[in-house]
């Protein structure tokens, strides 16, 4: 077990002035009880004393190592000071004592005396004992208690410091989708807790369900969670653990920070307002906007399976049309008993994504009881439910904007009502989740998309009519697929990146082939836009090495893979990296794949891009040449304008 797996910067105090041998127990006790090491300060205290009794522990030298083992403790630790002054400790030697650790230890086991060993093993290195008197911060501190510990033993291997009752850290990391960045973070902690020697589990929450989930025990034993998320998890397990609440980027670039806030005691404990299962934020440090996009975020991953599934089938059912010679008319898509069968299963799937959005958005904001209402707020927007015309209106089907309406406004409405029944008896708790959430619920929001949906359904209209329009028009439809297809690489899976699939899916029920194919090709230029950034990346770490460091020269062939896969955020960490220029040459690429694209005529049926969707690309060959134009500008531009790294 080495040394800087027991000692936290926390449990370290440089040049302290101490009076006598009991301020120096004190100070270090106070050191052990901040840093979370005991169960009960003052029964650890009297160990320490009590070994004292039985014989000075300081060992000459100017240093001194009290220890005891105690029921007290948590887990096996070390605490320090630097005394510049020197304190009288009784030391053999008479000298004052200016360097002091001490231990604590568990009753199990005797991990006091194999540190004691080690210690005293180090300090006999007079170089090493003056490098720790003059050390000037914590990090110092610890770095040189590293080097001479991997000096002294080089064949030991470094491993994470694994507390005997659990993991120091927890961790979980999520994404919108579920797919890149929730393994990414995932990752990037794993290895920075291995670096540190903090011993650390990453529950993920991807497309798959949560792997790796953490445990009561688990949780019951660590030192604090680092939630990274896009994306509401489940919190109300966490209730009283320092919980830090944060997006899942800072997941994959500040790892070590993260980390660092646990360790170091600079999370708030998280007390959660639920008994049960909670998607409650834990982060009182998020701002409003934050919530609110996370809260989209968790009716967007729950919607994309709906829309990916159904639209490719639908697009096969058009293929089948096609190739039989069927009529394109208002019966394209089901003129054979098999394309029927496709159209009608993926026009079913579809039919779910308005419900599926709104209730989840209002499933995050007020939790299970927000589930019903925004799934009836959804249904209502996609029907066009007025007070004139319950069962529905065409001119009043609010669409996409409708159910995000209805999904943040009925789950904030149940919010209020959730509290407005706090005061009613306690005899009433069992039916409020079955009946009075229920029953008020729907009532709120009947009423509330009955009154929005005339208003949103108009200018839902008008948008449609807009950018149908625009993809109508010949002179319009190329600078609005360079539009859409330059949004798809501003954030790499963000609200930008988010907002024009959107817009794109959103516009193929609109489209014909042979008549109006313009949603078709915006949503052609909408996937080849997100699949240029990642193979960009990678033609450029291929062509121009030196521009790049050897570990981004490494991962940079993975981009071919994750941008013909339609996996964008692959090109996330060279953009975090290097935001100037990596993003903005991204942009002009995917810009001008998506603007030759539509010059090229190409067209895509399905709401997803990547191979996988070959056989639904109308003049696929085309389609490709302006992927691999649009890659070559991107990359090109990067090897002009980036700089050779440092360490070059």
């Amino acid at each position: 077990m080495r040394i800087t797996d027991l000692l936290k910067s926390s449990a370290i105090a440089l040049g302290v002035d101490l009076a006598d041998k009991q301020a120096a127990i004190d100070c270090l006790v106070k050191l052990h009880d901040k840093s979370g090491n005991l169960k009960d300060a003052k029964a650890y205290k009297e160990g320490i004393l009590k070994r004292e009794e039985m014989g000075t522990t300081a060992i000459g030298m100017e240093v001194a190592i009290p220890h005891a083992k105690s029921e007290a403790v948590k887990a096996p630790a070390l605490a320090a000071v630097t005394v510049p002054g020197g304190v009288d400790y009784g030391s053999p030697d008479g000298a004052p004592c200016k360097l002091i650790f001490m231990i604590a230890a568990t009753m199990d086991g005797d991990v006091h005396l194999e540190v004691l060993a080690r210690l005293m093993q180090m300090l006999m290195h007079e170089d090493f004992t003056a490098k720790l008197k003059a050390a000037k911060t914590p990090k110092e501190f610890l770095d040189i208690i590293d080097a001479q510990e991997t000096a002294q033993f080089p064949d030991e291997a470094k491993a994470p410091a694994k507390k005997a009752d659990g993991y120091q850290v927890l961790a979980v990391t999520a994404c919108p989708t579920g797919i890149a960045h929730t393994y990414m973070a995932a990752e990037a902690l794993q290895k920075a807790g291995d670096k540190m020697g903090i011993s650390i589990k990453v529950e993920t929450n991807g497309s798959g369900g949560a792997k790796n989930v953490l445990t009561d025990d688990e949780i019951a034993n660590c030192d604090g969670i680092i939630i990274a998320a896009d994306k509401n998890v489940e919190t109300a397990r966490f209730d009283g653990k320092p919980v830090y609440s944060t997006k899942v980027a800072d997941g994959i670039h500040k790892p070590e920070e993260l980390i660092n806030k646990i360790v170091n005691k600079e999370v708030p404990v998280f007390h959660s307002d639920k008994k049960a299962s909670s998607s409650a934020s834990a982060g009182a440090n998020e701002s409003f906007g934050r919530r609110l996009y996370k809260h989209l975020m968790n009716g967007v991953s729950h919607m994309l399976p709906f829309v990916v599934a159904g639209g490719i089938f639908i697009a096969i059912a058009f293929l089948i049309d096609a190739a039989s010679g069927v009529p394109q008319d208002g019966n394209f898509g089901t003129g054979t008993p098999v394309s029927a069968w496709f159209k009608t299963i993926g026009g079913a799937a579809f039919g779910f994504m308005l419900p599926i959005l709104a209730g989840f958005i209002a499933m995050s904001i007020a939790d299970r009881p927000g589930l019903l209402v925004g799934f009836v707020g959804g249904s209502l927007a996609a029907t066009g439910s007025t007070f004139a015309a319950p069962g529905g209106d065409g001119s009043a089907v609010s669409g996409f904007l409708g159910a995000l309406l209805a999904g943040f406004l009925a789950g904030w409405l149940l919010k209020l009502l959730e509290k407005a029944c706090d005061h009613l008896p306690r005899a009433l708790d069992g039916i409020k989740p079955v009946l009075i959430y229920p029953l008020c619920g729907l009532g709120i929001v009947g009423v509330m998309m009955c009154a929005v949906n005339p208003l949103v359904g108009w200018l839902n209209g008008k948008l449609i009519e807009g950018v149908s329009a625009m993809a109508q028009n010949p002179a319009l439809i190329v600078p609005a697929c360079a539009l859409l297809a330059g949004m798809m690489a501003i954030d790499m899976g963000g609200p930008f990146n988010k907002a024009a699939y959107v817009t794109a899916t959103g516009l193929l029920s609109t489209g014909v082939l042979g008549e109006n194919e313009g949603p078709f090709m915006i949503m052609a230029a909408v996937m080849i836009g997100g699949m240029v950034p990642p193979i960009a990346i990678a033609l450029s770490t291929t062509v121009f090495r030196k521009k790049w460091n050897a570990e981004e020269r490494k991962n940079g062939p993975v981009n071919y893979i994750m941008g013909l896969s339609f996996i964008t955020e692959g090109a996330i960490p060279y953009a975090a990296g290097h935001p100037w220029p990596v993003i903005p040459c991204c942009i002009v690429g995917s810009a001008a794949a998506g603007a030759l694209s539509a010059l090229f005529g190409c067209t895509l049926m399905a709401p997803h891009g990547g191979i996988f969707v070959l056989p639904t690309i109308g003049n696929p060959g085309m389609y490709f040449l302006a992927l691999a134009i649009g890659a070559v500008i991107g990359a090109v531009l990067l090897g002009i304008l980036k700089k050779k790294p440092v360490e070059e």
